[in-house]
């Protein structure tokens, strides 16, 4: 039996038949490295659940459990992600998505490399997050988090938006576009790569501005201090949303200030042994791939 962790929770990509199949593997392997085995609540609603395994909610995981295996994809990753943030609890990703970019375990491969962290052979890396908040007359009417990135967006009109960009309570400029992402170093790899942002190292301290079809030519990408406070002021009669990781959404008006801080807590993953930020780039991003000749 481990003697780091006793109870190991799995969440899974709800309603998918690979991940019903895959999780009910890896909890019998569990059970027979003699842990103890939980399943999150919404997922074993989704997939079902059978023999020694108790349902929990995230709140119960967060408060007990010592390691939880994420099961899914990116998508699965970032709302575990979020739904744990207030506990230091340590996540291994296993893909069973697309990308699987967060979810570095690869599905083929996962009881020999869950096996190999359960006995103390891998990397520990710390991931920040970043919180939202939107006032709307002096009143606090949303908040959330995220790993990725927060995105001021027109949503769905056929129209740019314009907002205001403060930084620190300075005015830097105003902008009509499609909107603005505001993104941490892991969530540089994802829709703000899209948009011509930088990439940012997992381990560098910053947050980055990323315009999304800024309706000029002098519009550029911007990093800044993690320490850094971020507004946005939705202005004119159009309205705009805000999304968190491209999976909680929020209507905002004119007048509404979106307010964007790194937040105080953070997200901790466990990476097998040899684990490269640089060899996920390559493999995942075709990162310096040779074009394909004709």
């Amino acid at each position: 039996m481990s003697e780091e962790f006793r109870i190991v929770a799995l969440v899974g990509k709800y309603q998918s038949a690979d991940v019903a199949e895959a999780l009910s593997r890896m909890a019998a392997f569990l059970h027979g490295r003699g842990l103890e085995v939980w399943l999150e609540a919404k997922t074993a609603e989704s997939v079902g659940h059978a023999g020694p395994v108790r349902v929990r909610c995230f709140d119960e995981i967060g408060e007990g459990a010592d390691l939880v295996i994420v099961m899914g994809g990116d998508g699965t990753m970032l709302t575990t992600a979020r739904a744990l943030a207030g506990h230091n609890l340590p996540l291994i990703g296993v893909n069973q998505g697309r990308l699987g970019f967060l979810t570095d375990v690869s599905h083929d491969e996962m009881l020999v490399r869950v096996g190999e962290i359960l006995d103390g052979q891998y990397l520990r890396e710390r991931r920040a997050l970043l919180e939202a908040e939107v006032w709307r007359d002096g009143a606090l009417v949303f908040s959330n988090m995220a790993l990725n990135d927060i995105v001021l967006s027109r949503g769905e009109i056929g129209r740019m938006i314009e907002f205001e960009l403060h930084v620190d309570g300075e005015y830097i400029y105003s902008q009509r576009s499609d909107g603005m992402i505001v993104a941490t170093p892991t969530g540089s790899t994802a829709y703000a790569l899209s948009a011509n942002g930088p990439i940012l190292h997992p381990r560098l301290a910053g947050i980055v501005l990323v315009p999304l079809c800024p309706h000029a030519l002098t519009y550029r990408p911007l990093a800044l201090a993690q320490e850094s406070t971020v507004e946005l002021v939705v202005l004119g009669e159009r309205d705009a949303v805000v999304h968190c990781d491209g999976q909680t959404l929020f209507e905002v008006r004119a007048g509404d200030r979106l307010r964007v801080v790194r937040s105080q807590q953070g997200v901790t993953l466990l990476h097998p042994e040899g684990y490269s930020y640089f060899a996920v780039l390559r493999e995942k991003l075709h990162w310096s791939a040779l074009p394909h000749m004709a």
